[in-house]
């Protein structure tokens, strides 16, 4: 597995790179970025936390927006953040910025022409991380977690795979993407008319299932503008309830959907995950 680093950049005595490799699970080649801490060594290995970002971001949101690397350097703690969707010549695309390159969803699509690169589950849960222990010093421990359509992927991931991960967390996730726009759109194009596959991809749906459950913090601005259409945090909410699920969900008044909400609590949710990472 060759990859190509981009960029370099020391960070809080640790390193932030950016690489690029061609990911075979969606036929093309993808870029990515990692903040190794100062901790990580040939003789120390660290754990990792997966980023995945939101809809039109790229792996440079967090990276440039959130402020995650001072605190992943205290903690000892590496940050992968992949892009959000297959990308190139040839990978299909739509008009609009809530399908397609730019909006991947993390599932892996069944339509076609979609189905040709769009498999980008497949990618977050197995090439990348096999990639990632595979060239760097980090461990097999993983966190995971995710903003809007990011927090969409790392609730559903994490709730499909709790072996594979320690703990999950979300900013402004979309909670129920089976029943608003956003989801309805991704899922028809994507999954194809059949409703049962959608909710395998629905957080609060699966929430309300699971048998085995992975520490999960969610994080939800009141004054997000896409609060009631679009992310529905009561459905999630509902949801643990039901299956006595040990979901924290915490709502913060006054704050929006952006980066700025982001970086005001990105250290309280690294905090968590250390609680689980790190012991």
């Amino acid at each position: 597995m060759t990859i190509e680093c981009l960029t370099s950049n020391k960070m809080f005595g640790g390193w932030h790179k950016q690489y690029s490799h061609q990911a075979s699970s969606l036929n093309c080649r993808m870029r990515f970025a990692i903040y190794l801490p100062p901790q990580a060594s040939s003789t120390n290995k660290v754990p990792v936390l997966y980023w995945l970002s939101g809809l039109t971001c790229t792996d440079e949101n967090v990276m440039q927006k959130s402020g995650i690397q001072r605190i992943a350097a205290e903690l000892g703690m590496a940050i992968v953040a992949p892009d959000t969707s297959p990308r190139g010549e040839g990978v299909a695309d739509d008009d609009g910025y809530d399908l397609g390159q730019g909006a991947g969803f993390y599932l892996n699509a069944s339509q076609a022409p979609w189905n040709r690169h769009y498999q980008m589950y497949d990618y977050i849960v197995d090439e990348l991380p096999a990639l990632i222990e595979a060239t760097f010093p980090v461990s097999n421990k993983r966190a995971i977690a995710g903003h809007s359509m990011g927090g969409h992927g790392a609730l559903t991931i994490a709730l499909k795979n709790p072996e594979l991960y320690c703990s999950v967390s979300a900013f402004s996730p979309i909670s129920n993407p089976i029943n608003c726009p956003w989801g309805q759109k991704a899922f028809s194009a994507y999954l194809g008319d059949d409703k049962d596959l959608w909710r395998d991809h629905d957080a609060s749906e699966l929430m309300r299932r699971v048998k085995q459950f992975v520490p999960a913090r969610v994080d939800q601005g009141e004054a997000d503008n896409f609060l009631n259409e679009q992310l529905k945090p009561d459905a999630l909410l509902s949801a643990a309830k039901s299956n006595g699920y040990p979901l924290e969900l915490n709502r913060h008044e006054g704050y929006d959907h952006s980066y700025y909400f982001i970086s005001s609590f990105i250290e309280e949710q690294l905090r968590f995950h250390a609680q689980y990472l790190i012991r």
